[in-house]
């Protein structure tokens, strides 16, 4: 028994592993070029607000000032009001969390249409993502991911492919289901194929601000999912917390991914990597790591699941 959860371990990290990932996934990034028309406009053709349904489940672009708002109002809920955020007294005041990048970004919505309308009559949005692609970060300042991690040699070392920030995920609880999160990632899969992306990068977090307690997990992904040389990032030196906590023969890889957080481990199983050092954000009361996706390592299966055209969910 315990040689087969050995050999089920070693074949889990090994799909773990961008290139396990096939020859179909490996070609994939030919998939998500975008058509001349496309490359013209730097707008997708024919994309409509709505993304993907599932069952009463939408997920959609935010569209007006207030769609953005109650995406706010959600992650104030779930960061602030339910989770560890420490507000300062104008985002209390507000009751949302909101900073100097959600005006350029794109926000994606799940919205619950079976659900109770809220007071102003609109059906409650349940989960949210916020996305920034790198043509639009150029023209206003960069990323948010540039605040922790020194990024700008891997995306000059790729100048030739399309980067899109991933971050300020979240969903409500009674909402943390396979359901809701596949709408949102058929969300975010529908984005990449419209826009033409090529890598997808961000930070991602553990709950708490002490290393020493997040030991296991940190020293796994260190020792087994760091990025190849080519796809690197450091935290920068100010910031920098050393994830090689533990010697490699001493993780517990079981034990490391029970405590492994499910975005971060779903990032994992989807192909991604992890930048080096860790950042401690003391405001959101996390541990963050850098994920660093490429299209060409998605897992295959992953592909075939959603659609290269992204029509699992399609609207």
């Amino acid at each position: 028994m315990q040689t087969d959860h050995l050999a089920r371990s070693k074949k889990f990290i090994k799909l773990l592993r961008p290139e396990t990932a096939g020859a179909a996934a490996q070609t994939a990034i030919t998939w998500f070029k975008p058509s001349a028309k496309l490359a013209e406009t730097g707008k997708p053709i024919g994309s409509p607000a709505t993304l993907g349904r599932l069952g009463p489940l939408e997920v959609r672009l935010a569209q007006t000032k207030q769609d953005v708002k109650r995406a706010q109002k959600l992650r104030y809920r779930v960061f602030y009001k339910d989770g560890t955020a420490i507000a300062d007294a104008p985002t209390m005041l507000a009751r949302r969390d909101k900073d100097t990048f959600d005006p350029i970004c794109d926000h994606l919505l799940v919205v619950d249409h079976a659900a109770k309308p809220s007071l102003s009559g609109k059906q409650p949005v349940v989960g949210t993502y916020r996305l920034l692609r790198q043509d639009v970060a150029n023209r206003n300042g960069g990323f948010y991911t540039e605040s922790e991690f020194d990024i700008g040699g891997l995306i000059s070392r790729h100048s030739e492919l399309r980067f899109l920030e991933l971050g300020r995920s979240c969903v409500l609880p009674p909402y943390r289901n396979k359901r809701t999160v596949e709408l949102l990632w058929h969300g975010i899969w529908t984005y990449v194929r419209q826009h033409g992306v090529d890598v997808m990068l961000g930070c991602a977090s553990f709950d708490g601000t002490d290393p020493d307690r997040l030991a296991l997990p940190l020293s796994f992904l260190h020792h087994y999912a760091p990025a190849p040389e080519a796809w690197r990032a450091r935290a920068h030196p100010s910031r920098y917390v050393e994830m090689n906590r533990l010697p490699k023969e001493a993780v517990d890889q079981k034990a490391a991914l029970r405590e492994l957080p499910p975005l971060i481990k779903g990032y994992l199983r989807l192909g991604a990597t992890i930048g080096e050092g860790a950042v401690i954000d003391y405001q959101f009361g996390t541990t963050d790591v850098l994920i660093i996706l490429p299209v060409s390592a998605i897992s295959a299966r992953y592909i075939e699941h959603f659609g290269a055209d992204a029509s699992r969910h399609a609207a």
